[in-house]
């Protein structure tokens, strides 16, 4: 386990990193042969792109590097069967589902994601196998062990500091708030 607290330490930088830059402080390391091979933090509000989580930035500077080898999809499917990830959040729905798709082997994540989990707290897309269609078995996503609770107290006190700073870039109320009368 001091291997994961090591790469958890990293994503706890990332983490950081997004924090310091005013986006929700999730981030994030790919992990190959014990070696870190990318890494990404939230970049939703400076790209004003929703899917831009951690997770997503991780995955597309992987996808960019191999394809610009040359590696085509079955080759990128080896890559990512071999990789561990290790994230400060408990991956949402949509990154479970991107990690399972990509055939991830391992996550490992600091806190849960209570209100929008994908491996265990809301849904369990971890757990996902191919899919049945019309009597015959396509391919569909894979399965992947999860672990949490790695350094989940450093990760609940970086989005603490997120939410008493304020987030500059969240939507302002539609309605006025009305003040209860004393």
């Amino acid at each position: 386990m001091a291997a994961a607290a090591a790469f958890m330490k990293l994503a706890l930088e990332q983490a950081q990193f997004a924090l310091d830059n005013l986006e929700v402080p999730v981030g994030c390391v790919i992990v190959e042969d014990g070696k870190v091979i990318s890494s990404g933090s939230n970049k939703t509000n400076a790209t004003r792109n929703a899917t831009r989580h951690a997770e997503m930035e991780a995955i597309d500077i992987l996808l960019r590097e191999w394809q610009g080898m040359g590696l085509d999809q079955p080759h990128v499917a080896e890559k990512f069967a071999r990789c561990d990830l290790y994230v400060t959040c408990e991956p949402c729905i949509m990154c479970a589902m991107a990690l399972s798709i990509l055939g991830i082997r391992e996550v490992y994540f600091g806190c849960a994601n209570d209100k929008f989990g994908g491996c265990g707290s809301i849904m369990s897309l971890h757990q996902s196998s191919s899919t049945e269609l019309s009597g015959k078995e396509i391919p569909g996503p894979k399965g992947y062990k999860c672990t949490g609770g790695i350094m989940a107290e450093e990760a609940v006190a970086l989005f603490r500091s997120f939410y008493e700073q304020g987030n500059p870039n969240a939507p302002k109320p539609h309605r006025p708030v009305r003040i209860a009368p004393q």
